[in-house]
């Protein structure tokens, strides 16, 4: 199974997951022209893609999203919620009815040779949720936009060979940053996104003797960077309660603008 970040961060996501048969799309948070150019730029196409699994509406997640379904045929999958609110807030423009398919968190379903399992998570969207996709004996994650983790997280995170994961924002950062203060108060909240902080304590709680492979992504433009969040996700995994160091694990910044290598598993 291959594992690529095409961009991750604030201002646009698209992760690109396959195998021999099968190829997806987690967002499409960037321009259609922008998605085709990664894609190429990892030898994939547009037109080989059976699915864009969509974790929420907001804009840095589907911004490419409708151009690429009508122009490519491409399935959206996606919770009832987010379908309804992509469409109630005419969000894609025109897509083919039927091009829409609902998924239920913490039931499995396949795509060719992947099983796909969505989970819920905690963020200020309709219905959003994270993926977890395995094929044969190798499991992979992304999880993004959430506001903080607890076991139902955790449980749904463990035995991963693969993860891309958030690291948003630095808490000293953002609290001296100029957001206004409800926008503070909106990131920092249950509903918000996950900081360099509760990103390391969560590796710390799933990383694993098999785990290849650790991307940390939607990292905020304004409010952190790459070196602070790399240095503190390392930290709290080598001084928490785990029997690892950070130095076990290849650990990486997901680009915002540029594709990550692909890692396979």
């Amino acid at each position: 199974m291959d594992f690529c970040s095409i961009a991750s961060g604030s201002s646009g996501n698209c992760i690109f997951v396959g195998t021999e048969r099968t190829s997806v799309l987690i967002d499409a948070g960037i321009s259609g022209k922008r998605v085709k150019e990664g894609l190429y730029a990892i030898d994939r196409r547009p037109e080989d893609l059976d699915a864009i699994l969509v974790t929420h509406e907001h804009s840095d997640h589907i911004k490419g999203l409708g151009v690429l379904a009508r122009k490519y045929g491409i399935p959206i999958y996606s919770t009832p919620g987010t379908i309804n609110a992509m469409l109630e807030q005419q969000l894609l423009g025109k897509v083919e009815e039927g091009l829409f398919h609902t998924v239920t968190p913490d039931c499995h379903f396949e795509l060719g040779d992947l099983e796909v399992q969505p989970f819920r998570v905690s963020h200020d969207a309709a219905e959003p949720v994270a993926y977890r996709m395995r094929s044969g004996e190798k499991s992979v994650a992304v999880a993004t936009d959430l506001g903080y983790y607890d076991d139902y997280i955790i449980e749904h995170l463990k035995g991963l060979d693969a993860v891309l994961l958030e690291s948003n924002h630095d808490v000293n950062m953002l609290q001296v940053g100029s957001y206004p203060y409800y926008l503070k108060q909106r990131i920092l909240g249950r509903r918000g996104h996950l900081s360099n902080d509760n990103a390391g304590r969560l590796l710390g709680e799933i990383l694993n003797d098999h785990m290849k492979a650790v991307m940390l992504g939607h990292l905020s433009r304004e409010n952190n960077y790459e070196a602070l969040a790399m240095a503190t996700v390392c930290t709290e995994i080598t001084q928490g309660d785990n029997p690892y160091q950070a130095k076990d694990f290849p650990i990486e910044i997901a680009k915002r603008d540029m594709p990550s290598r692909m890692i396979a598993v």
